[in-house]
């Protein structure tokens, strides 16, 4: 086995380690979401939960593109796994609007939970530092919807944020409209993410994948002098 097909089998290895890593994970993050958000009447908790499994779903994408037995049925796989991102994207954005304007129509927030909160926070920590680990993976290994699947990942991050703030702001002044309202926020991100993903959109048709400073270490589209320079 020459060293360039050892580097790609590990490669391959490190990016089945943290997709799978991530799947375990959401499904255990889902559970105890969306228990201490009903038990809280937290909506944003809730909603976490629910992305935790799209995430789920997602990471099962890109583990059934990595299985792939060849390069040409990892293209087809890849195209239709990047479209299972971006559908589960959508889905996303569907939910946080449709359970955020519930909440908005009520009158009454989310009463605190520790559990919730204590999640959030180990959500917060650890999801930044797996999607880096993703994107870095999908640039040297050119995997197209890795890279995808860890944008979801940062958008788990983001809503980690949002929720903290949001369960905080509602146990601290009373704020009640604070836990829809920063979910609220996320979904034009998440709607364009989800669109680039059915379209099979991709920085440079797909060729190379960037991890520069200049693209944020590819969480977000590279101009177009950041692509030439990668490729």
């Amino acid at each position: 086995m020459t060293d360039e097909q050892t580097l790609t089998r590990n490669g391959r290895r490190l990016a089945y380690a943290l997709v799978g890593g991530t799947l375990i994970y959401n499904v255990f993050e889902g559970v105890i979401a969306i228990g201490s958000g009903v038990a809280a009447s937290s909506i944003i908790l809730v909603t976490f939960g629910i992305d935790s499994y799209l995430e789920v779903i997602a990471a099962g994408a890109v583990l059934w593109r990595l299985a792939a037995p060849d390069d040409e049925i990892g293209e087809q796989r890849e195209e239709r796994a990047l479209r299972i991102v971006g559908w589960s994207f959508m889905l996303l954005a569907a939910a946080v609007v449709l359970q955020a304007l519930l909440a908005l129509g009520g009158t009454s927030g989310a009463e605190t939970s520790r559990v919730g909160l204590t999640l959030l926070l180990v959500s917060l920590l650890v999801m930044p530092v797996v999607s880096i680990a993703k994107l870095w993976a999908a640039a040297r290994w050119t995997i197209p919807s890795l890279a995808a699947e860890a944008r979801e990942t940062i958008a788990c991050s983001y809503l980690s944020l949002t929720a903290l703030v949001g369960v905080v702001g509602t146990a601290l002044i009373g704020w009640w409209w604070l836990d829809p309202a920063f979910a609220l926020l996320m979904v034009p991100w998440l709607i364009k993410e989800g669109l680039e993903g059915i379209r099979g959109d991709a920085c440079f048709d797909g060729a190379v994948l960037c991890f520069c400073r200049e693209c944020w270490f590819g969480s977000r589209d590279c101009p177009a002098s950041c692509c030439a320079v990668a490729a």
